[in-house]
């Protein structure tokens, strides 16, 4: 009897996979207790996904997918301000269940700065997906690219700060008052860029 590929198999362990690396972190991985974890085996996942590195790599992405889903969602919301889209932004990143997400993310985001050529997609994406998502409103405005994109970088450059003082600390009253702050300074800054 020939057995038939199951084709959502892949997608279903990086699912689980994706899940793991959250909730256990990236830096000290093993195939063997990840694969158990999962139910499956290493060699299952070898030939999924080839070597440890390229598992990570392949997570990553995945990762990267749901986190667009998430930008959909917030690009429909029609917030009235910028500073009213970061506020949501930061009650969704600050959230309790996107904790493990944000601790994973800072590992992997050191693990690719540490090798870059390896990790390049998941370096341009965690970057560019964020300028595109918070410059796109401004240059709809009438702001230029390459100032909505300055902007950009000022608000992702807030939140990467906040949540990793938030992750390090656990001090969520100082955090939460900071980024109110840091709202109301970065408020000002639209309504030099629109023309």
């Amino acid at each position: 009897m020939v057995r038939t590929a199951n084709v959502e198999r892949p997608g279903e362990l990086l699912d689980a996979i994706v899940d793991h690396l959250i909730e256990n972190g990236v830096s000290e991985l093993s195939l063997r207790p990840l694969a158990k974890a999962i139910g499956s085996s290493p060699r299952v996942l070898l030939y999924y996904f080839g070597s440890k590195e390229d598992l990570v790599v392949k997570a990553l992405a995945r990762l990267r997918e749901r986190q667009r889903g998430t930008y959909d969602q917030l690009k429909n919301a029609g917030f009235a301000s910028p500073t009213d889209a970061c506020r949501a932004i930061w009650r969704d990143m600050s959230a309790p269940r996107s904790e493990g997400l944000f601790r994973m993310f800072f590992e992997a985001y050191a693990m690719a700065l540490r090798h870059p050529r390896r990790f390049s997609e998941f370096l341009n994406s965690a970057v560019e997906d964020w300028l595109s998502f918070l410059a796109e409103p401004l240059i709809g405005h009438g702001a230029s690219k390459t100032e909505a994109r300055a902007y950009a970088t000022v608000v992702i450059a807030g939140f990467r700060g906040f949540m990793l003082d938030y992750c390090a600390s656990r001090d969520r009253v100082r955090v939460n008052r900071a980024v109110e702050l840091w709202l109301e300074a970065i408020n000002t800054i639209p309504n030099k860029l629109i023309r």
